[in-house]
C-alpha cells in the first residue's frame, strides 16, 4: 500500500469491496506552504492550493490525504472536487507517472481521534508527473485499522529503528 504506484482510493475499495469515497475537508489558496509542505512543493509554480480529504467507506476513515497544486492546474485538473483524484486524472486518459519521495511515520493527536486508534501512523509522500512536469505534492497518512485487511505492517519494529535524528 505505502510503495504502490496505484490509487489508494481505488485500492481501498477493491479491498474492502465496498465503495469508498472521499469527503472534501478543504480546498484553498496555501500561503504557508514552505512552512508546512514537503520540500518538493518548491517545483511547482506558485500560487498553490492545498485540498485535504478523508478516504472513507461506511463512515470509516481509511486515509487522509492532502495536495497541492498550482491554482491554474487545479482548475484544469480536478473538475470534480467531491471525487478521488485518481478519478479527475483518469478521464482523458493521459499517461501519469508516479513518484514516492518519502515513507514516514506520523504522530497526531487530532488524527489518532479520527482513526480512533493511537499512533504512530504510516505515511507518504509523492509526486504526480505528467509531460515530464511535477502535477501535484500527495502526503497520505494511513488508518491502523488496514491491518485488519492487509496484515500486521511491522510499525513496532520499525519505530524501535526509525531516529528523528535521521
Amino acid at each position: 500500500m505505502l510503495l504502490g504506484d496505484g490509487s489508494p482510493t481505488r485500492h481501498l475499495q477493491l479491498l474492502t469491496n465496498q465503495e469508498t469515497k472521499i469527503k472534501l475537508i478543504s480546498m484553498q489558496l496555501d500561503p504557508l506552504f514552505i512552512e508546512e509542505g514537503p520540500k518538493e512543493l518548491n517545483q511547482l509554480n506558485s500560487p498553490l492550493i492545498r485540498r485535504q480529504v478523508w478516504i472513507k467507506n461506511n463512515n470509516k476513515n481509511l486515509a487522509w490525504a492532502e495536495s497541492w497544486w498550482n491554482s491554474e492546474q487545479a482548475n484544469k485538473n480536478l473538475k470534480a472536487k467531491e471525487e478521488p483524484i485518481w478519478k479527475n486524472l483518469t478521464q482523458d486518459r493521459s499517461e501519469l507517472f508516479r513518484e514516492v519521495d518519502r515513507i514516514s511515520l506520523v504522530n497526531s493527536n487530532w488524527l489518532e481521534d479520527q482513526f480512533s486508534f493511537k499512533g504512530p501512523f504510516w505515511s507518504r509522500n509523492y509526486r504526480f508527473f505528467r509531460d515530464k512536469k511535477p502535477l501535484t505534492i500527495i502526503r497520505e497518512v494511513f488508518n491502523p485499522h488496514l491491518e485488519s485487511l492487509l496484515g500486521y505492517s511491522g510499525i513496532k519494529e520499525f519505530t524501535k529503528l526509525y531516529s528523528s535524528s535521521s
